[in-house]
C-alpha cells in the first residue's frame, strides 16, 4: 500500500516535480519529413545502387544510416504524372494526370519568349482543386509544408498551383519546360517571380558556332550567373532554419540531373580528370554542352553535395533524430541532350539504352532508387525488397503523422521502415498514354506490358523478372494463364480519362 502510494503520488505530480523520474513517459513528437526526388536519376546512378563512376558519398552515407529499397517504383516514365501520383496517390490508370500536359490551347506554350512576356502560358495542366494532396494532408496535421524545386502541375494563376494545393511555401521553377534551363531568368517564391541575373536564351534551338570562336566563349554562352538548383538549395537550407523549432514536411524537388546539360565549374573540372577527352555535345534537342559525360556526373555529384549540406544542418539545429529524410527519383535516366547512360550503366541491371529507359515502362523507365533514414526508427544498413511504388507514399506519411489520407491505391510501408512484417501488394499498375501508348502489371515476379497501343496493339509481352532481369525473353506463349491475369488486371485497374489527350483508341475510349 505504501508502494502504491508512493507511485501514486510521483503519478499525480509528476508535471510539477522533477523528483519522480519513474513512470510516466512523454509523448514521441511526430517526425519532420522530408523528401528529396531527383529529377530523371537513373536506378544505377548511386555507389549505393553499383555505380561505379560517379561520386555519390552522401547519399551512399545516407544509404548507410537507413534503408535501401530495391523494388520500388515511380507512378509513371515520365515528369508530371510521376509527382501526381505520388503526390495524390492514385495510379495513372486513376488519376487526373497521366502524361505531360502543356495544354497549347493557351497559346504559343513552348516559345519562350512568349513564356516570359506573359506568366500564364508557364506551367501543366493544372490539377483540380477538389484532388487531396499530401501537402494538403500533411497541412490539416498541423505541418508546416514547404515545396522547393520543380512543381508541373499548374500554371501561374491556376487553381494548380503549389500555395493552392497545400504548400504553405513554394520556391522554384512552376513549369517543366522553364526547367530546360538551369539558367532560367526567373523562379518562383510562391505567387510571384524571381528574377535571376540571366539573360534569356531558349533551348530546343540549333545553335552553330561561328568561325573562328573559341570553343570556352561559344559553350559559355549557356552557363551564366545565377544557377537555379543553388539559389534552390538556399530556399532549401532557410526554410529549414526557419521552421527548426516546428514540426514541417518539406518536399524537395530538385532538378537535377535532367537536361540541359549544365553544372557548377569546379565539378566539371573534376570529371574531365576522371573521365579525359570526350567529344562535345552539338546537338538541338538541348544546349551544347563542351564535357557531356563529365558534367553529367556533375550535375549528380551537385545534388549529392547539396543533400549533405541539408543533413548536415538538420544535425547543426538538433533535429536530425526527429527526421525521416526519404530520397528517390521520378523516373529512370534520360537517353537525349548528350546523356550517355550506356557509359555509365545508368539504369543499372537493367538495358539503358533508348526505349529502355525514361519514357517507357520497362524496368529501367519506372525503377528507381528510393533511400529512408529515420534515425532509431529504421535499422541501419539494411535493404528491403519490399514491392512498393509512388501511390505508397501518401498512405505511409499519413500512418506515420496520424493523418486522414483520401482513399488511393497505395499501401502504407511504414512496417517494411521498421524491419516488422509488411503488408503486399497483390501488383503495381502502370498506364501512360504517350510515347505510343502503353500499360502495365508487376504481379509478383512477372512483368506484362503493352507497348504501341496507340497503333492499336493489345498484344501483352510476359517477362520473368527473377529469371529474366533484362525483360528480354518474352515468355508469354509459354504461360496463358498468366497473361489472362495480368489482362484483367489491366481492364480492372484503367479508367478512361477525362482529359482527351490522355485516352486510348485501341480501348475504344
Amino acid at each position: 500500500m505504501k508502494t502504491s502510494l508512493s507511485y501514486l503520488t510521483c503519478l499525480l505530480f509528476s508535471l510539477a516535480f522533477t523528483g519522480c523520474t519513474d513512470p510516466v513517459k512523454e509523448e514521441v513528437p511526430p517526425p519532420n519529413i522530408i523528401y528529396i526526388l531527383a529529377d530523371d536519376l537513373g536506378y544505377g546512378e548511386l555507389g549505393s545502387y553499383g555505380q561505379e563512376l560517379i561520386e555519390t558519398p552522401h547519399l551512399d552515407a545516407l544509404a548507410a544510416s537507413g534503408m535501401r529499397f530495391t523494388q520500388h517504383y515511380s507512378g509513371a516514365p515520365v515528369c508530371a504524372p510521376a509527382r501526381g501520383v505520388l503526390l495524390m496517390g492514385r495510379h495513372t490508370g486513376h488519376a487526373f494526370v497521366r502524361g505531360n500536359d502543356e495544354d497549347k490551347s493557351r497559346g504559343d506554350v513552348w516559345n519562350f519568349q512568349a513564356m516570359f512576356d506573359d506568366p500564364s502560358l508557364e506551367g501543366q495542366r493544372p490539377i483540380p482543386d477538389s484532388l487531396i494532396t499530401l501537402g494538403e494532408v500533411l497541412q490539416n496535421k498541423g505541418y508546416v509544408t514547404g515545396l522547393v524545386g520543380k512543381w508541373g502541375l499548374g500554371y501561374p494563376g491556376s487553381e494548380g498551383t503549389p500555395n493552392k494545393q497545400g504548400f504553405d511555401y513554394f520556391h522554384g521553377y512552376n513549369c517543366q519546360r522553364q526547367a530546360h534551363n538551369l539558367y532560367p531568368t526567373h523562379l518562383w517564391e510562391n505567387d510571384k517571380r524571381i528574377y535571376l541575373d540571366n539573360e534569356l536564351i531558349a533551348p530546343h534551338q540549333l545553335r552553330e558556332q561561328s568561325e573562328g570562336q573559341p570553343d570556352d566563349e561559344f559553350f559559355g554562352e549557356f552557363l551564366q550567373n545565377d544557377y537555379a538548383p543553388d539559389v534552390m538549395q538556399e530556399a532549401v537550407l532557410h526554410f529549414v532554419d526557419q521552421n527548426a523549432d516546428s514540426t514541417f514536411f518539406l518536399y524537395y524537388a530538385s532538378p537535377l540531373p535532367h537536361l540541359a546539360l549544365q553544372a557548377p565549374q569546379e565539378w566539371v573540372d573534376y570529371y574531365r580528370e576522371k573521365f579525359g577527352p570526350e567529344e562535345a555535345y552539338r546537338g538541338k534537342a538541348y544546349f551544347p554542352t563542351q564535357y557531356p559525360r563529365a558534367t553529367y556526373a556533375a550535375m549528380i555529384s551537385t545534388l549529392d553535395e547539396q543533400v549533405g549540406e541539408l543533413v548536415a544542418l538538420l544535425k547543426e539545429k538538433g533535429i536530425y533524430e526527429n527526421t525521416l529524410i526519404v530520397f528517390s527519383s521520378d523516373n529512370g535516366p534520360t537517353y537525349a541532350g548528350g546523356v550517355d547512360a550506356g557509359f555509365f550503366q545508368s539504369a543499372g541491371p537493367f538495358p539503358s539504352t533508348n526505349g529502355r529507359i525514361k519514357g517507357h515502362v520497362y524496368e529501367g523507365g519506372i525503377r528507381v532508387p528510393m533511400i529512408a533514414a529515420w534515425p532509431g526508427v529504421i535499422q541501419p544498413g539494411t535493404t528491403s525488397d519490399h514491392l512498393s511504388g509512388f501511390q505508397d507514399v501518401m498512405p505511409t506519411l499519413a500512418e506515420i503523422t496520424g493523418a486522414t489520407a483520401p482513399a488511393g491505391d497505395g499501401i502504407s510501408f511504414l512496417a517494411a521502415l521498421q524491419g516488422k512484417a509488411q503488408k503486399a501488394h497483390d501488383y503495381l499498375y502502370w498506364e501512360f498514354p504517350a510515347y505510343k501508348g502503353q500499360q502495365a502489371v508487376r504481379m509478383g515476379k512477372w512483368k506484362g506490358m503493352r507497348q504501341r497501343m496507340q497503333d492499336g496493339n493489345l498484344v501483352v509481352e510476359l517477362y520473368d523478372l527473377e529469371e529474366d532481369i533484362q525483360e528480354s525473353n518474352d515468355v508469354a506463349a509459354q504461360f496463358p494463364e498468366i497473361v489472362t491475369q495480368i489482362e484483367a488486371i489491366m481492364a480492372r485497374e484503367h479508367t478512361p480519362s477525362t482529359v482527351e489527350r490522355f485516352r486510348f483508341s485501341a480501348l475504344g475510349e
